[in-house]
């Protein structure tokens, strides 16, 4: 049988504050780009709690999440690898709780910002991919009410991912 296709899963925290969304600026293989706070999707957990682990690891913020902004798939060709990679990111609206003080950020996390649409849009070309920007959209529209939020409920995780298969507790994180 060939080698089956799968996708990477990715989780992404998106949040505006006073006009401004988070973004963090990262070192990757392809120099610095920034990102919303993203990472892939860890074993025993939701893609929600997996949003606000990274967005608390990579930012410092702890945030919740209000609902579902959208499901992507971007594709690219890794720089360091050469390989045809996919990525499948569920993207979450979030609000802010808190900021956490002294917050060790993941490595590689050079700093957080909070840039205005506008700013996101001028440093296009820092993108870690095309769907920070696309993010950015849908969460404006969904503010102007043109789209609406997925419910967080829309999202069934089975009991075997935080229970794993062999009825051994995972760690929801």
């Amino acid at each position: 049988m060939p080698d089956q296709w799968k996708p990477s899963v990715t989780v992404a925290a998106v949040v505006q504050n006073e006009g401004r969304f988070l973004l963090v600026e990262e070192t990757t293989t392809d120099g610095i780009k920034l990102n919303q706070p993203a990472g892939h999707l860890d074993p025993g957990e939701t893609p929600a709690s997996g949003a606000l682990r990274e967005a608390l690891e990579e930012s410092g913020w702890a945030l919740e999440t209000v609902g579902l902004l959208g499901i992507y798939l971007n594709r690219y060709i890794s720089s360091r690898t050469h390989e045809d990679v996919t990525y499948l990111r569920f993207a979450f609206a979030c609000r802010i709780l808190n900021q956490v003080e002294n917050a060790q950020l993941d490595e590689g996390i050079i700093r957080t910002l909070w840039l205005t649409p506008e700013e996101i849009k001028a440093t296009e070309a820092q993108h870690r991919s095309p769907l920070v920007l696309h993010c950015v959209q849908d969460y404006l529209a969904w503010q102007r009410r043109e789209r609406p939020l997925m419910p967080l409920d829309h999202i069934f995780t089975h009991d075997s991912v935080i229970v794993g298969p062999t009825g051994s507790q995972t760690i929801l994180k």
